[in-house]
């Protein structure tokens, strides 16, 4: 394993909450991510299912958590189904739990090899009333594959048609959006990996090189201080390009003159970092790219404050929205007079800033959270700004990771933003 993984009383605890909260009777069930083929006999690189993560830790393919708290067998009440380590599999793939060892990462007592759920699922079953079950709930994205979670609903509902079937995301979901100690931990060592590879690519970018010779060393600095990988494919985006908002192609040749936009983070512990940084090529701003950037900038400033208790994504995004109506009209881009005469519907700003503020972030990049939701201490969200002026081949973002509170704590503190402390570094 190559993070320490956080302590088995977290879960513990964690499963103790969702319980409190389901009805009498009840049974929860969450399965695991499926392994998804590459080639012959070889996978893409697994990784779990973050709901059943945050209630067990397994990090394993090929795992069933069952919680039967009402369960007449004591050692029912909490479940985890787990793959058999036969001598074959550990020849061919290596390390796979023990029961020993998934109940110490869990704190669950019985563990069975995945041969026996089927009976021990009918007989729990048979003793409830409901069954709540998780299937991936986000307005942005509609699963486009039948998943295993979805595989195993549907099969319990044909086997079992008279049980009364529940969503557990309205359970898990606001449980997961406030982090614990435990998890904001986590997520600064992903935040402290991710400074690191910023500060290595720094040194190698240099006009004439290719971008994905900057994400090499971004992954290397990340591999290298025990992240699992990144966390969301990098965006290593020159020139023009800095200006589309997803590029991933990282393919092209940085010109000396140039921007560089940088959005990645370190996963560690499953934990996600997320930053973006924006620098010269040359290593030294134009005038114009200055003046872009430190619009930006300013903006990052103002808004990192706000991530309060009683805030929201939407109130948020209400106060850049105002203040890119100030920078823009400040870089020439339109006038006071066209923002008094523009399309409420279709507002000037859109054109050079087309994407929100901020999202949830914790055990998925984009964490589980609705942009209405009220903020409370321990939420952790991004605060991305941007400026995007496709005519002039200027893009600038720059993003850092936000724990709310009443001082709300930047995670990122210490990454470099400043022109000035990016032009010394790459000297």
């Amino acid at each position: 394993m190559r993070y320490q993984p956080l302590k088995a009383d977290f879960y513990i605890g964690n499963r103790q909450n969702v319980i409190s909260e389901m009805e009498e009777g009840a049974i929860a069930i969450l399965t695991s991510n499926d392994e998804f083929p590459r080639c012959g006999d070889t996978t893409h690189p697994f990784r779990q299912n973050s709901d059943l993560f945050y209630l067990c830790g397994i990090d394993q393919e090929e795992t069933t958590l069952v919680l039967a708290p009402w369960h007449t067998n004591p050692a029912y009440r909490e479940m985890l189904f787990i793959k058999n380590p036969s001598p074959e599999m550990i020849t061919w793939f290596g390390h796979r739990l023990s029961k020993e060892a998934a109940t110490q990462l869990s704190g669950i007592q019985t563990v069975f090899f995945n041969e026996d759920m089927e009976g021990i699922l009918h007989d729990v079953m048979c003793q409830c009333q409901s069954v709540y079950m998780h299937l991936p709930e986000n307005p942005r994205l509609k699963p486009s594959i039948e998943t295993k979670e979805i595989r195993l609903a549907k099969q319990l509902r044909t086997d079992y048609p008279l049980h009364t079937f529940h969503r557990l995301a309205p359970i898990l979901y606001p449980l997961r959006s406030v982090k614990q100690p435990e998890e904001l931990r986590a997520l600064k060592h992903a935040c402290d990996i991710t400074k690191r590879a910023f500060l290595r690519a720094l040194k190698a970018i240099k006009p004439g090189k290719y971008e994905y010779e900057i994400e090499a060393e971004l992954t290397y600095e990340m591999i290298r201080n025990g992240a699992t990988t990144h966390s969301f494919a990098p965006i290593v985006a020159a020139g023009a390009d800095t200006c589309i908002l997803h590029y991933i192609k990282n393919d092209k040749i940085m010109n000396d003159g140039d921007l560089l936009l940088m959005d990645f983070g370190a996963e560690y512990a499953n934990y996600a970092g997320d930053a973006t940084r924006t620098v010269p090529v040359n290593g030294k701003f134009t005038p114009r790219q200055k003046a872009v950037y430190q619009a930006v900038l300013s903006i990052y400033k103002d808004t990192i404050p706000l991530f309060k208790p009683g805030m929201n994504i939407h109130k948020i995004n209400d106060f850049v929205f105002q203040r890119m109506d100030e920078e823009l009209i400040k870089l020439g881009l339109y006038t006071r007079e066209d923002v008094e005469k523009q399309d409420p519907a279709h507002p000037l700003f859109k054109k050079y800033y087309m994407h929100n503020t901020s999202h949830f972030i914790g055990l998925d990049v984009h964490d589980v959270g609705q942009r209405d939701w009220t903020f409370e201490p321990g939420m952790v969200l991004s605060c991305e700004p941007g400026i995007y002026i496709a005519e002039e081949g200027i893009g600038v973002r720059i993003e850092t990771d936000v724990v709310v509170g009443e001082h709300p704590v930047d995670l990122m503190a210490d990454m470099p933003v400043e022109i000035e402390d990016i032009e010394a570094l790459m000297r």
